[in-house]
C-alpha cells in the first residue's frame, strides 16, 4: 500500500500547481490532504476524485479555512468525520476511513493539528487540541490498527528543524509540544514511521515562505505518518517529494507491505 500525506495550503492553489496531475502518476492507494481551504460546493465535481481515487472530506464551518480529506482507491466500510470535540470538529480537522472485516479493524486518518504561531490565543487552542487528541488516539489504539497522516505542526527533535536552537520558544518547537510527541511515541506506543526508515538530518517537509528558506533548506519536519506498531513494522520505503512544489509543504510518501 502506498500512502501519501500532503498539506495543500489550499486545494485550488495546489491544483493550479499540478498536484492532481502529479498524483495520478503516483499509484497511491490512499492520500491524506490537509488545509483544503474550500467547502463541499467547491470540491464536488472538481476535486472530489483523482483518477482511481475517491475523496472523503471534513470541511471547516469557516469558509477558506482548514479542512481535511482522505482519497482512497478501495471503498471503506465506514467514514468518520470529526473526533468528538465540538471546538475542533467545527474547524474540519479529522476524517477517518475504516476498513473493517472479520478479524481486522483498520483505519486511515487525515488530521490537521492547529498552528499556534499566530499568537497566544491560538497556542492555547493548540494545547487544548493536544489534550483532547491524546486520549482519543489512546482509545482508538485500544480497539483498532491505524495510520494517522497529516500536518502535526510540531517538530519533534532538534534533527527535525534547521534552526532548533533559535526556535525553542516558538510555536512548533515548544518543550510542551515536543513532550506531547515524546509521550505519543513513548508510553502511548505509537510510531513515527518516517524515522523508522530514515534517520538522516535535514529531512524537512515545510519551509517558510519568507526569505530564501526553501532554497537554503531552512525547514521543519511537520508532516507525519503515525501508526500503530503492527502497521508501522510493515513500512518499507519513504520519500519526501521536493520537486515540483505544490504548496509550502512537501508530500510525504510511505510504502507499506500490506493490502487494504
Amino acid at each position: 500500500m502506498r500512502l501519501i500525506t500532503a498539506n495543500l495550503n489550499g486545494i485550488r492553489s495546489a491544483a493550479t500547481k499540478g498536484f492532481f496531475d502529479w498524483l495520478k502518476t503516483q499509484k497511491a492507494d490512499a492520500v491524506g490532504v490537509q488545509e483544503v481551504k474550500a467547502q463541499g460546493d467547491v470540491v464536488a465535481g472538481a476535486f472530489d476524485t483523482c483518477g482511481r481515487l475517491r475523496g472523503h472530506f471534513h470541511y471547516a464551518e469557516k469558509k477558506g479555512y482548514s479542512g481535511v480529506g482522505m482519497y482512497v482507491h478501495h471503498e471503506p466500510s465506514d467514514v468518520i468525520v470529526g473526533f468528538g470535540s465540538p471546538e475542533f470538529d467545527a474547524e474540519g480537522r479529522w476524517v477517518e476511513v475504516r476498513y473493517d472485516k472479520p478479524g481486522r479493524k483498520l483505519s486511515l486518518i487525515s488530521c490537521y493539528f492547529p498552528s499556534g504561531s499566530s499568537g497566544p490565543e491560538r497556542q492555547e487552542a493548540k494545547f487544548r487540541f493536544l489534550a483532547a487528541m491524546a486520549p482519543h488516539l489512546a482509545a482508538l489504539k485500544a480497539e483498532r490498527e491505524f495510520i494517522l497522516v497529516g500536518d502535526v505542526n510540531i517538530a519533534h527533535k532538534a534533527i527535525d528543524l534547521k534552526n532548533w536552537k533559535g526556535n525553542q520558544k516558538n510555536s512548533g518547537f515548544l518543550p510542551e509540544e515536543r513532550a506531547w510527541l515524546d509521550a505519543l511515541f513513548g508510553e502511548a506506543g505509537l510510531v513515527d514511521v518516517f524515522r523508522t526508515l530514515n534517520q538522516k538530518e535535514e529531512q524537512y517537509t515545510w519551509w517558510s515562505q519568507r526569505g530564501q528558506a526553501y532554497a537554503k533548506n531552512v525547514g521543519w519536519r511537520l508532516d507525519y505518518q503515525i501508526a500503530t506498531p503492527g502497521l508501522a513494522a510493515t513500512a518499507k520505503k519513504e520519500k519526501i517529494h521536493l520537486e515540483p512544489r505544490f504548496s509550502d509543504h512537501a508530500p510525504l510518501i510511505v510504502d507499506y507491505d500490506f493490502a487494504l
